[in-house]
């Protein structure tokens, strides 16, 4: 199960075991477990990788009825098409980085933009960065020639680029964090970038979480079942919570919730103060005995909680009130994203998306919004700021175009743009469209991109999208290692 809190910014929980990745890695191959969801087949529902998808900046509260900025979307988005194409791998990868799997071509799984510099991420762990305004690679990101890169995550406190790595030298074995201001990047000054989190062993099945909403990074060190909080924006040890009987911390603004093993029928859980780790309640939550624990998440004062054919239970935990959603309505999803602002969460169950309210109420099904990966990789899904949009590489919808697509699986998917509140597709970039064109050269313009792709190349099998929302642009990677611009 991956869950996402939304708003702003990237979320990331990370969780690797050294040992099936250096099996994997002595064959030449690349393991499934970088986020998301990679979970291990024997990994329990706790152990998850989360990760907050949207917006860069946060802005003030919106009403929750549809804002301004929903019916404006077709309009922003309109006469989209391919401005420039960037390759990860080039001849000089081979001169700039040791280990020879990072060589091969592996698909784009995460990308991430801020001040005009965009960073791709492929599966191999090799991280390229590129600037926007000469569309040049600046730079690869693994400083280290043994270095491979889990995970990337903007810290936009302080404006830089955190990574998220594991060594060849330690077999692999322990997440290093790394923070490099974004103007040394666009420099190629990547070595005035310090390491954080030192004094931690992050070894599995250790983690490092980042958390945009409160401006929170939690660690825990397996080796002595510490969880520690530092502050996001100067990177302080605020506070530490030791106790081996802690299954899984889940954060929510404000406070944490500290689920502890759980007994025959019931689970010990405690809010604390996010600020400085403050009991602030403890309870316990009936359960089935004999049922596996699907999820329990905290939003807010509701607790939810879901066990394997069980309905959904939604708990105030201030007067405990409970609110039963039956199982046949809600089916426990791969996937969950919160969305503060509006006090709604999305579900992703198969390809659906689907958003509920806390008193468990469907609010809006999709009309035209089929995701194109079942296993939801949320890492093809970006949500706006304002909460209102959400963009996705979906199936391209059939029938389309008198009639001469009609029934035909299409190779290609279509990015599909959403509006929450009402489940209308307000706009798309389809393979279907015959005006969507890669766009045009002015002569002598030395800074674009060559563009080998064309624009039903640049749609088939998109592994990661991110949506720029200072700079309306759209920027997609595919499984040949590939990033493509899209805007008008």
């Amino acid at each position: 199960m991956e869950h996402h809190h939304h708003k702003p910014g990237l979320r990331v929980r990370l969780r690797i075991t050294a040992a099936r990745r250096r099996a994997l890695l002595s064959a030449g191959l690349q393991s499934d477990c970088r986020k998301p969801p990679r979970r291990d087949p024997s990994d329990s529902v706790h152990k998850v990788a989360r990760r907050e998808i949207g917006g860069g900046h946060r802005r003030p509260p919106r009403p929750a009825a549809p804002s301004s900025s929903a019916f404006s979307c077709p309009e922003k988005f309109r006469n989209f098409q391919l401005q420039e194409e960037y390759d990860t791998y080039d001849d000089e990868v081979h001169f700039l980085v040791q280990l020879p799997f990072l060589w091969s071509r592996t698909k784009i799984v995460e990308i991430v933009a801020a001040k005009d510099v965009i960073f791709a991420l492929a599966q191999s762990g090799l991280c390229g960065a590129f600037n926007r305004a000469t569309n040049k690679r600046i730079c690869y990101l693994n400083i280290s020639p043994d270095e491979v890169i889990r995970s990337l995550f903007y810290n936009k406190n302080n404006e830089s680029l955190i990574t998220v790595s594991v060594y060849e030298s330690d077999r692999f074995s322990s997440l290093k964090c790394r923070t490099t201001p974004i103007e040394y990047i666009r420099r190629g000054q990547l070595n005035d970038g310090f390491p954080l989190f030192e004094t931690e062993s992050l070894k599995y099945p250790g983690f490092v979480e980042f958390d945009d909403v409160n401006g929170k990074v939690l660690t825990f060190s397996a080796q002595d079942s510490t969880y520690k909080v530092f502050d996001l924006k100067n990177y302080n040890f605020l506070y530490s919570i030791c106790d081996k009987n802690i299954q899984e911390i889940k954060i929510s603004p404000g406070i944490m919730l500290v689920i502890y093993e759980k007994s025959a029928n019931h689970v010990p859980l405690k809010i604390l103060s996010i600020e400085d780790g403050t009991p602030l309640k403890t309870f316990t939550q009936l359960l089935h005995r004999s049922r596996k624990v699907d999820f329990i998440e905290q939003f807010n004062e509701k607790l939810l909680v879901k066990q394997d054919k069980e309905n959904l239970k939604i708990i105030d935990v201030r007067n405990s009130n409970l609110i039963e959603v039956n199982k046949t309505e809600f089916m426990t999803p791969s996937a969950f994203i919160f969305l503060y602002e509006n006090n709604l969460f999305l579900t992703f169950c198969n390809r659906t998306v689907a958003a509920w309210n806390f008193r468990g109420e469907l609010v809006t099904s999709f009309d035209d919004h089929e995701l194109w990966h079942s296993n939801c990789n949320t890492n093809n899904i970006y949500i706006t700021a304002d909460q209102d949009l959400i963009i996705s590489y979906c199936k391209a919808s059939k029938g389309v175009r008198d009639g001469v697509n009609e029934g035909i699986a299409s190779p290609m998917g279509s990015i599909n743009m959403s509006n929450i509140f009402t489940g209308k597709c307000v706009a798309k970039i389809s393979p279907l469209d015959p005006t969507l064109t890669i766009a045009p050269r002015k002569r002598g313009d030395s800074s674009r991109s060559t563009i080998r792709s064309t624009v039903s190349d640049a749609l088939e099998d998109i592994t990661a999208l991110f949506y720029d929302e200072d700079r309306n642009e759209i920027y997609t990677g595919n499984s040949k290692g590939l990033v493509h611009v899209w805007s008008n």
